[in-house]
């Protein structure tokens, strides 16, 4: 695998924690083969970071199906964000607003992914840095998973995933009467009631997909996966 540097901000989510052997007990568990990334490079505000468990010992991150996935507790405690885990909910709380309640957890023995939503207006942070300023955007995206990177010399590369109320085929819609009329090298669109995918290229300049679904966790929203890439 092409080593790559991933930057990681304040704003970074979709992580996994390092947690107690009570989640285990949950039924919602379910077997993936996914791979331990060793090359991976962090920083944390701009400073080489490795992330550690149990007795100082390295952590690799996890690559599953073109996502990275980080150590949680270590990222929050370089982050100085309190996380805590309640095994009776088997809940994961991250930040200010984490309930007391919750039972901080230090073993080594277990993880699970979790994702933290933002503020409304990080959806218009995240575009107004990485993307062009009139693409579409619904006003109540609300922004689930950021990724950003760095590769082939410094070309900018994100990930990033939202929520929004408004239908998928009104979403879709909006994407393909934006892309359709941009001289592209390469454009395909699919949209449908129950999903869309996007995809747009302008060679030497960007490359952009663009897709959608109800989500997975919460069928009163839909989840938007936008991935560009700079060429």
């Amino acid at each position: 695998m092409k080593n790559k540097k991933w930057i990681l901000t304040a704003g970074v989510f979709g992580m996994v924690l390092t947690g107690s052997a009570g989640v285990y007990a949950g039924t919602q568990l379910e077997t993936i083969k996914a791979y331990l990334n060793h090359g991976l490079g962090i920083e944390v505000n701009g400073q080489k970071f490795t992330p550690t468990g149990d007795k100082g010992k390295n952590l690799a991150s996890i690559t599953y199906q073109g996502s990275t996935y980080l150590p949680v507790r270590s990222i929050a405690d370089a982050l100085n964000t309190e996380i805590t885990y309640d095994s009776k909910t088997n809940k994961v709380s991250m930040g200010s607003t984490s309930s007391s309640s919750g039972s901080s957890s230090t073993s080594n023995s277990g993880s699970t992914s979790t994702a933290s939503t933002d503020k409304n207006n990080q959806a218009e942070i995240v575009k107004a840095k990485y993307l062009p300023a009139d693409l579409p955007l619904p006003t109540d995206a609300k922004i689930i998973s950021l990724i950003e990177s760095s590769v082939d010399g410094g070309k900018n590369k994100i990930i990033f995933t939202y929520t929004t109320k408004e239908t998928l085929l009104a979403v879709g819609a909006s994407y393909k009467s934006y892309y359709q009329n941009k001289d592209l090298t390469q454009y395909s669109k699919d949209v449908q009631g129950e999903g869309f995918s996007i995809i747009a290229r302008k060679e030497g300049k960007f490359a952009v997909s663009i897709t959608g679904s109800i989500s997975t966790t919460d069928k009163d929203v839909n989840e938007i996966t936008v991935v560009w890439e700079d060429e």
